[in-house]
């Protein structure tokens, strides 16, 4: 079983770059919510783990988002439903041991304290949602001001006020008033600035060595980004899952060395987290893209490694995932690499892409059955796009890929 050198910071700082890309608007937001909650918690006494664990809630309260058409209504100050991602996101972490302590924090980021104060919790608990609510609406109130006039400073009495308005009823008053001290200072407003914040979660990223995690540890964090991507169409719903456990089954065939099929695994769940940069419309589209569309589309697997970049120890999982779609002739995106610089791995994901993809219903076309997809395959072998190795195991154990590529 291989053990992974992990930094987990760095896991949560890249699964807040995917975020990011939800909400092409508002960028950095959960870095700016983190920065802002952090602030307050330190001013409020809070220390060590306490500070840290409000700071990963922080950076990952919106992981129940996936769909652009929620992530626009975030920008809201107030709205319907609100709770329904605070759920999915706790729910979201509970699944990662490593993560689940933050579940309970994610779940109350959008209560008001005078409910909070109803509900028996812990103190700390309540406090530590409450303080990302206030944070995260104090960005809300920001982004006009970051985005229109660029200059946050003309806002900041206006933001003040609507906080003021809420003490009590949505905010704790010791926190509100924890906030009114820290934004008299114009360094804190100038600080939400994207190089600036940017350079605030650095610095907690640099406080923090890596760990040594097992396969599972790993899988459970990778997990998360694949289901937020899945989520975000019910027509690539599982997608990953049945990429990753194809991949893997090929790499066993294949008869490569354990370490490599566990990290196969992973590649096939990570490999499409660049899609959450699409429009929800684009990948539901029940017919042909236009070229603007598919210009678009093209760009998601330089995302997915633009997000998993910066996680050390993931370096050939990263590199598998986001060639994904790199053909053997060269004429795959986004690299246009050749044979020579495919390792089989990549083109194993590759393969296993193209078949989950095709044997799944989507909104173009049904389900294709085995033989058909067979067929696509070996023209593509003989276009020059698909390993051909590979694409003779899948042939010989046909009705096994089927099963594994669909299996829940």
């Amino acid at each position: 079983m291989s053990i992974f050198n992990i930094n987990l910071h760095e896991a949560i700082y890249s699964l807040s770059d995917a975020l990011d890309l939800v909400g092409v608007t508002h960028i950095h937001h959960g870095k700016r919510v983190a920065y802002m909650a952090a602030e307050c918690g330190k001013r409020m006494g809070w220390r060590g783990q306490r500070l840290d664990d409000l700071f990963q809630a922080a950076i990952l309260h919106d992981s129940g988002v996936s769909k652009t058409v929620v992530h626009s209504r975030l920008a809201q100050f107030e709205w319907e439903e609100e709770q329904q991602h605070c759920v999915e996101g706790a729910a979201l972490l509970e699944t990662c041991p490593l993560m689940q302590h933050l579940a309970p924090v994610v779940r109350y980021h959008h209560t008001h304290w005078s409910a909070l104060e109803e509900l028996d919790l812990p103190l700390e608990l309540k406090l530590s949602a409450n303080c990302i609510y206030m944070a995260d609406r104090v960005d809300v109130l920001s982004l006009a001001f970051l985005v229109d006039q660029s200059n946050l400073l003309l806002g900041r009495e206006e933001i003040r006020n609507k906080i003021i308005a809420k003490r009590g009823d949505w905010f704790c008053p010791d926190l509100v008033d924890v906030f009114l001290e820290l934004t008299r200072s114009e360094a804190f407003w100038l600080s939400l600035e994207n190089e600036h914040v940017n350079g605030y979660v650095s610095v907690w990223l640099a406080e923090t060595a890596v760990q040594a995690m097992s396969f599972e540890e790993l899988r459970s964090i990778v997990r998360i980004f694949s289901y937020i991507v899945d989520a975000k169409s019910s027509f690539t719903k599982s997608h990953s899952d049945g990429v990753a456990r194809l991949a893997r089954l090929l790499g066993e065939m294949l008869q490569l060395t354990e370490d490599s099929c566990e990290m196969l695994e992973l590649a096939g769940l990570l490999h499409d987290i660049g899609k959450l940069r699409q429009p929800d419309a684009l990948l539901d589209k029940p017919g042909q893209l236009t070229d603007e569309e598919y210009a678009h589309i093209q760009r998601h697997s330089f995302d997915t490694y633009a997000i998993l970049r910066n996680i050390r120890g993931l370096e050939k999982i990263t590199q598998w995932a986001a060639l994904h779609h790199e053909r053997v002739d060269g004429s795959g995106y986004p690299y246009h690499l050749h044979d020579i610089g495919l390792a089989l791995e990549a083109r194993i994901v590759a393969v296993a892409d193209v078949f989950q993809a095709l044997a799944q219903k989507r909104p173009y076309r049904d389900s294709l059955p085995p033989d058909e997809i067979m067929e696509i395959l070996n023209r593509m072998v003989g276009d020059g796009k698909l390993d051909r190795e590979v694409v003779m195991c899948v042939s010989r154990n046909l009705q096994t890929c089927w099963q594994v590529a669909l299996t829940a």
